[in-house]
C-alpha cells in the first residue's frame, strides 16, 4: 500500500478555501487540514458530515435527569423521610416542585461532564499524548492540506502548486 502523501502549505485561509475545492473538484482524497484557528465553512468544503454530538448531549442531559428523580426520591422519601416545613414526606409527586433546581442542575452537570469525556475520547486526546502535527507552523499562522497520493504524483504536485501553496512536500507517513 502507498501511503505517500503531499503536504501543501498555505498562508491564506481564502486561498486555502479555494484550493480545497480545486483539489476535490479533480477527485484527489484529502486527508487533513491543519489550521493555526477554526476556518468558518471548512467542514463542508471537505464534504464531512454533520455530527451527531447534540444527540448524545441530549441523552446525556435525560441520563442526569433520571438519576435526579431517582436519587431524590431514595434519599427524601425511602431512606431518610424528613419533615420539612410540614411537606408531606410520603410522596416524591408531592414534593417535586422543590426538586426542580436539583433536578435541573443534575441535567447540566450529566450533560456538561459527560459531554467533555465524549469529546476526548472522539477526539482521541489522551493525558500525556504527543501532538500529530506535522508542522509547528500551523500552529502559528499557516494552513496545510495534507493530501493522499495515489498513482498520479506529479500531476497532482503540479495542480497543488496551481492553487497557491506556498510550500510543496511529498512525505513518506508512518501508518
Amino acid at each position: 500500500m502507498n501511503n505517500k502523501v503531499i503536504h501543501a502549505l498555505y498562508d491564506d485561509d481564502d486561498v486555502l478555501m479555494k484550493a480545497i475545492k480545486d483539489i476535490r473538484e479533480k477527485k484527489h482524497h484529502i486527508e487533513e487540514v491543519y489550521t493555526p484557528f477554526p476556518v468558518h465553512g471548512l467542514d463542508k468544503t471537505l464534504g464531512l458530515e454533520g455530527t451527531k454530538i447534540a444527540i448524545t448531549s441530549f441523552m446525556y442531559g435525560c441520563l442526569g435527569f433520571i438519576i435526579s428523580i431517582l436519587m431524590m426520591d431514595y434519599i427524601m422519601i425511602e431512606d431518610w423521610p424528613q419533615n420539612i416545613g410540614g411537606k408531606p414526606s410520603f410522596s416524591y409527586i408531592e414534593n417535586m416542585p422543590a426538586f426542580v433546581p436539583i433536578m435541573f442542575e443534575l441535567t447540566v452537570y450529566f450533560a456538561a461532564h459527560l459531554m467533555v469525556i465524549t469529546f476526548y475520547m472522539r477526539s482521541k486526546l489522551w493525558p500525556f499524548k504527543k501532538a500529530e502535527n506535522p508542522s509547528p507552523l500551523t500552529t502559528d499562522d499557516k494552513f496545510l492540506i495534507e493530501i493522499l497520493i495515489v498513482n498520479n504524483e506529479k500531476e497532482l504536485i503540479r495542480l497543488v502548486k496551481t492553487t497557491g501553496a506556498i510550500e510543496v512536500k511529498v512525505i513518506e507517513k508512518n501508518v
